[in-house]
């Protein structure tokens, strides 16, 4: 039997994070392409949800998250964005940051709409607002720094745009947003009515002591914003799947609207686990920013003696890399080479734009123990 299936997403196959990984696997290659660590996360946060499984935390939690855990992501916000927020009607739990922006996106645009985004571009955004009937607006960054044109901005506007969607620090060129920028969204979402979809996982890997500007910093901003947020992230537990947003009480009923019928709750052990380790130990988020400045410091200090060209990430655990000096294969054909043949993986980044801008250029991810970084640099140095 045939079936006559109209794709909503005929443009869409495996993402490249799955390919590339495999591919590692396939050639035992050192995967310094999907982002997920190769050290666990701490050992108090997992005896927590050992606890919880054993204390029968283990049935539906409420379908926003659990109260406690919204209570400590409160707090957490105002402690580290002097920001105001209701745990009961502005933070929703979720099962990872990606379904916080697919419910975001699905809950506000509709057929007709356009939403603004930036290439490179994480590969998540622009299937969300496909399946809504809106159109992406793909404006390109400019390496080697890749910061917003804002006059592109604005000349990009239309009486559709109904959203802005921004990711910082950002996934995959390492660029953080600045103050300035910020208050340039809020002029313009102000100005034209727009929503905003403020992508900022990353939030604690910010470096060389600049701080993380959240849209939640900005009252105005905020009060027209999603912000979504994970705790994969910045507990080193990408598995666990597990992430938040905190928007308006307006926007975020609507979210819940469309969060409900996705998946509809979190995992319930997780939740308390991850509430007592916030309550018991908040320093671990204030390490965070020196624990992986130092991984990129080592890994771009294992590069330097290289032919790879670089401007050291200012966030993320993500470092971008150019090797034209080495090979004129294009991105993705010189990450299967450099996996298969060299036994590195990388995510080529061509992946992330709308149209192949033709740089060659490759994103390594050094959230990877030490001695993964060194024997990655030997090889890659080596070239």
């Amino acid at each position: 039997m045939s079936l006559n299936v109209n794709s909503k997403l005929p443009h869409v196959g495996t993402t490249i994070f799955t390919v590339m990984s495999a591919l590692a696997a396939e050639h035992g290659a050192i995967n310094l392409s999907q982002g997920f660590p190769d050290y666990d996360g701490p050992a108090a946060l997992k005896d927590r949800v050992k606890h919880h499984l054993d204390a029968g935390h283990n049935q539906y939690p409420p379908m926003a998250g659990i109260l406690p855990l919204r209570e400590a992501i409160r707090d957490k916000v105002a402690d580290f964005y002097d920001a105001r927020v209701s745990a009961e009607t502005e933070v929703t739990v979720t099962p990872g940051a990606t379904e916080a922006i697919f419910c975001a996106v699905t809950a506000v645009c509709r057929p007709g709409d356009e939403v603004i985004m930036f290439d490179p571009a994480y590969d998540c955004y622009e299937p969300a607002v496909t399946l809504c009937g809106a159109r992406a607006v793909r404006l390109a960054l400019a390496a080697p720094d890749y910061r917003i044109d804002w006059q592109r901005v604005v000349a990009a506007i239309s009486p559709r745009t109904r959203m802005i969607m921004v990711n910082t620090p950002h996934n995959p060129t390492g660029m953080v947003m600045s103050a300035d920028d910020m208050r340039e969204l809020e002029r313009l979402a102000a100005r034209h009515d727009l929503i905003v979809c403020s992508d900022e996982v990353y939030e604690h890997l910010v470096f060389d002591g600049v701080r993380h500007e959240s849209v939640l910093r900005y009252p105005a901003l905020a009060a027209r914003a999603f912000a979504v947020f994970s705790f994969g992230k910045t507990y080193h537990v990408t598995g666990w799947k597990t992430g938040y947003c905190v928007a308006p009480e307006v926007l975020t009923r609507e979210l819940r609207r469309v969060h409900q019928f996705v998946t509809f709750v979190g995992i319930t052990p997780i939740q308390w686990a991850l509430a007592d380790f916030m309550r018991a130990q908040p320093e671990h988020l204030a390490s965070l920013p020196g624990f992986y400045q130092r991984k990129r410091d080592l890994f771009v200090g294992a590069l330097a003696g290289s032919r790879f060209r670089l401007k050291p990430s200012a966030g993320t655990f993500f470092q971008m890399v150019d090797y034209s000096a080495i090979s004129d294969l294009p991105d993705q054909e010189f990450a299967r080479w450099l996996t298969s043949e060299k036994g590195v993986a990388a995510i080529p980044t061509s992946v992330f734009h709308a149209e192949d801008p033709g740089e060659r250029s490759v994103r390594f991810c050094f959230c990877k123990e030490d001695e993964t970084l060194r024997r990655a640099g030997a090889v890659l140095t080596a070239l």
